[in-house]
């Protein structure tokens, strides 16, 4: 690292959970985050701003009014603009050394897989089923760490599903596979800042996993209350049956 690095992440050096060695980690990290909405918006702000290396950040959608309400990284100025390169744009304000890199479009199939071998963490913060099966067997089939995050209305999820460890599950070991749930933004509505809880959740989540430090969720969800401020933890457990990543699947 040199002088301004060194000035610029001072404080997480100062920690010595992280020190000079974790920095290091996380400038020579790669990181995909699959959707620029309400909850990657923080996401790439703060992983950004921490020093991870380099940003994939992934999303086909346009900036739109209605997103302005809890979608940090952009702004009145980019309504009509693609969602990547807004927070792109953003994120290098905040942070000039990283190197992001825009892919936008939803990311399917071969593509996604290639994208994720890439990686050495994987945030969704998609808002629909089919995406989250998707990266998920993407992210067990290379073996990369998901960072998973869910709101909707008051309440919020988060989640890691890290298939490296053989004990621990994944998103479909949680949810039977389903595209008829409609659990929307757009249907339902959402509290503004809960949305940044989870996405800062998410990356610190992925600051964790990069460095080697403290727990991680994997094994756990972390159920949200908005309403009443309150956290819960639920255990999981990996489905030896489970398609994804099961006995068979692991065969």
């Amino acid at each position: 690292m040199n002088d301004e690095e060194l000035l610029r992440y001072s404080r997480h050096i100062m920690l010595p959970q992280i020190d000079i060695e974790g920095q290091e980690k996380l400038l020579a990290a790669t990181v995909l985050i699959i959707g620029l909405g309400g909850l990657g918006c923080p996401a790439a702000l703060y992983l950004g701003g921490a020093g991870v290396g380099t940003l994939l950040l992934a999303d086909g959608d346009e900036v739109d009014l209605s997103n302005l309400q809890r979608q940090v990284a952009h702004e009145n100025a980019s309504i009509g603009e693609l969602k990547v390169e807004s927070a792109a744009r953003r994120v290098l304000a905040l942070n000039p050394g990283a190197n992001v890199e825009t892919l936008p479009r939803v990311l399917e199939g071969e593509d996604l897989a290639q994208v994720v071998a890439r990686c050495d963490v994987v945030l969704d913060c998609t808002d629909n089923f089919r995406s989250r099966f998707a990266i998920n067997r993407a992210c067990a089939a290379a073996r990369v760490p998901l960072v998973s995050g869910a709101a909707i209305r008051l309440e919020g999820q988060v989640a890691v599903f890290d298939t490296r460890r053989e004990d621990a599950p994944c998103y479909r070991c949680l949810y039977e596979d389903s595209e008829e749930l409609d659990l929307s933004c757009a249907r339902n509505g959402v509290a503004a800042r809960l949305v940044g809880i989870v996405g800062a959740i998410e990356a610190m989540e992925a600051l964790k996993l990069i460095v080697g430090m403290g727990e991680s969720l994997a094994g756990r969800l972390l159920l949200i209350d908005a309403l009443t401020m309150q956290f819960r933890e639920v255990r999981l457990a990996r489905d030896p049956e489970c398609p994804v990543c099961g006995d068979a699947a692991r065969a």
